[in-house]
């Protein structure tokens, strides 16, 4: 085995022995404290850092890509999870102290504050712990600074106190929505991926629009927001779904550079799609104390037009390239997929249905993960039964079970799922999904652990912002600057977020920006959600933006094309990503923020519009080539559209007629010329 693959990088059937282990007691824990509460929240959130303080320092190296060095690494993992047995052991005793911190509660926080960091840096690299650190040391000096950056000075055991200990440090509202939430939902999607949901996804987009104009383009971008429904991952959904759709696009005639920029546009607008969306939408839900449908609602109408402007822009290149899709009879059966496979639909439309009807996203998680274990299992015991009766009676069985569950109770859910357990291990097969499933669950895991940390380091943020109160003087600042104009501000707080999102992932980026910027948008009359769909939005983006652009990297060696470049295709083809956030603070209907579903149609028109004429100004063609002046106004006409001035929409509409009217006229004149 080579060391690469000795890391949580390869595939969990290469791990050692005792990797592959914690993991699979990680999944373990977080399943059974889900499912049953046996511990506080507070010694949750704790364990749930510990074992990740386990995970990352045995299988990430300090340095390079060499295998860690293994008695270091396990005294470092070790030592993460003895913070994580303190806090269990002396949680009494810590309430009742409540600040007054003893010599052993001093070794315990600065250990725990030191392993965080080099966790973080070993993960995610040094960015991130650079921006925490300068957070740190403004806790600590920032009583020597002048003006209104100056606080009244903390002792260095009341910043140990504040981060180590209670919940608004490394134990704050992040963490735990990472040892609730996110994890469940990134088993959800572990366990679907394991049993053959992206080929599903891959087969319906491809039977549907392979053999359309474009084809392999809007398989790509159809599939990716299929995942997006189950992942939440940009960069995640880019290496799967990449895999396949980059060199399909590449083999019909697309530029490797399009073709990236294609697929990390698509991926990472995984994180707004709705009904699951991105880790970040639970984190806001709770931060903003609004149940996640709200999210969810307030990010439909964005994810759809984001989503609808890729596919416009993919049709329009592949027209001006003159791009056609496979040979439809190469093209496999989208319903014959559907059929084979219908049943892992299951736990997706009934975890749908949860989150929408009121229900907690913890026990949504919870339901839809049982009922996917269900699904997989009953599915290797039935699917070897040749009588479709059989089948039948099976799959109404369950979908009793599935309506009956909030009477039966999750410890009978639990009991089903270990009879089918032992019926899989007698039937011929059933073994084999037996080691899918404990594969999921170490998978799970794995996907879990950067976003685990960066939730625990961002902590660090959050405790000295409590503690300093340092987010009004900035809002304060952006006040100032923007108090005669909330655009000015909105540009500002969109720089900060591109430039923060540059190194470091979505989480931190959205905790630091709600943390600083969200205040002052709401000062300046923007809604509380809309604020923050806002830094959302622009710390997805970052992923896509010049220099860092992480996904565009991502995608960069399966197209074999430099990742610079893939960037700058990616923010031409994501330029609703760029608009709607502006648009949806002068007009919140089009997030749904209003009561009027009159105000929300007509924006919804404004904007598709106002993207759609976008869209054919940077591709350069709609049914001809643009010449440079249709540029300039189709330019100044979707500008108008998105301007939120008195008389701006009539002179939209009014270019955007003249526009499309004069281009489709001297289009038809160019052909009838050469016809």
């Amino acid at each position: 085995m080579s060391e690469q693959n000795q890391g949580m990088g390869a595939s969990p059937s290469d791990w050692p022995k005792a990797l592959f282990a914690v993991a699979l007691l990680f999944s373990i824990f977080q399943i059974v404290t889900a499912a049953f509460h046996p511990v506080s929240t507070q010694v949750l959130r704790a364990v749930h850092v510990g074992f990740l303080l386990l995970l990352v320092f045995i299988s990430f190296p300090a340095f390079g890509t060499r295998r860690p060095w293994q008695p270091l690494a396990w005294l470092l993992g070790l030592a993460g999870m003895a913070t994580a047995i303190y806090q269990w052991y002396f949680e009494a005793d810590l309430i009742q102290r409540s600040g007054d911190m003893t010599t052993g509660d001093m070794i315990i926080g600065i250990t725990l504050i030191v392993l965080v960091f080099e966790a973080a840096r070993r993960v995610m690299g040094i960015a991130l712990p650079i921006i925490c650190a300068l957070f740190l040391a403004y806790g600590m000096l920032g009583q020597y600074l002048p003006g209104d950056l100056m606080h009244r000075g903390y002792g260095f055991d009341q910043i140990v106190n504040q981060l180590a200990f209670g919940t608004e440090g490394l134990y704050g509202t992040p963490t735990y929505v990472s040892a609730t939430y996110i994890f469940l939902f990134i088993l959800f999607g572990a366990f679907l991926e394991q049993a053959g949901m992206i080929r599903l996804f891959t087969d319906f987009a491809m039977g549907l629009f392979g053999h359309k104009v474009g084809g392999p383009a809007k398989v790509s971008v159809v599939s990716s927001a299929l995942m997006g429904t189950i992942t939440g991952s940009g960069v995640a959904n880019v290496v799967t779904t990449g895999q396949f759709t980059i060199p399909l696009m590449k083999r019909f005639g697309y530029r490797p550079a399009f073709a990236g920029g294609v697929e990390a546009t698509s991926s990472m607008g995984s994180q707004i799609m709705p009904p699951i969306m991105g880790a970040v939408a639970f984190i806001m839900a709770e931060t903003i104390n609004v149940p996640f449908f709200e999210v969810a609602k307030a990010a439909l109408i964005p994810a759809l037009l984001y989503f609808g402007s890729v596919f416009w822009m993919v049709h329009l290149e592949a027209k001006r390239a003159n791009l056609r899709g496979l040979p439809k009879d190469e093209c496999p059966n989208p319903w014959k997929a559907v059929r084979e496979s219908w049943f892992l639909l299951i736990p997706l439309f009934i975890l749908i249905y949860l989150l929408f009807s009121g229900r907690t996203p913890l026990f949504s998680g919870t339901v839809g993960l049982a009922l996917t274990a269900m699904v997989i299992l009953g599915s290797a015991i039935i699917l070897r039964v040749s009588s479709k009766v059989m089948r039948f009676a099976f799959w109404i069985a369950l979908g009793v079970l599935c309506a009956g569950f909030f009477q039966l109770g999750i410890g009978v859910v639990f009991g089903v799922i270990a009879a089918l357990v032992a019926v899989c291990w007698f039937v011929k097969g059933g073994r084999e999904t037996l080691t899918l499933c404990l594969h999921a669950l170490v998978e799970g895991a794995r996907h879990a652990v950067p976003v685990g940390i960066a939730c625990a380091l961002v902590g660090v943020i959050i405790g000295v912002v409590s503690l300093t109160g340092v987010a009004s003087t900035f809002a304060g600042y952006i006040l100032a600057i923007g108090q005669d104009n909330l655009f000015l501000s909105l540009v500002l707080t969109m720089l900060t977020c591109l430039v923060l999102g540059m190194g470091i992932p979505t989480i931190p980026n959205y905790i630091i920006t709600s943390s600083i910027a969200a205040p002052a948008l709401l000062e300046l009359g923007v809604p509380l959600i809309v604020s923050h769909m806002f830094v959302f939005y622009f710390g997805i983006m970052a992923d896509l933006t010049p220099p860092v652009a992480l996904a565009c990297f991502a995608a960069a060696p399966i197209a074999k094309e430099r990742g610079l470049k893939i960037s700058f295709w990616a923010v031409r083809i994501a330029i609703a990503g760029f608009v709607v956030p502006f648009m949806a603070v002068y007009s919140p209907a089009l997030m749904l923020q209003g009561d009027s579903l009159l105000a929300t149609f007509y924006v919804l028109f404004k904007a598709a519009l106002a993207i759609g004429i976008w869209g054919v100004v940077f591709t350069g063609f709609l049914q001809a080539r643009l010449a440079w002046w249709e540029r300039i106004l189709g330019l100044a006409a979707g500008a108008s559209l998105i301007l939120a001035t008195p008389i701006s929409d009539e002179i939209g509409f009014a270019l955007s007629a003249i526009f499309i009217a004069q281009h489709l006229w001297r289009a038809c004149r160019a052909e009838a010329a050469t016809a």
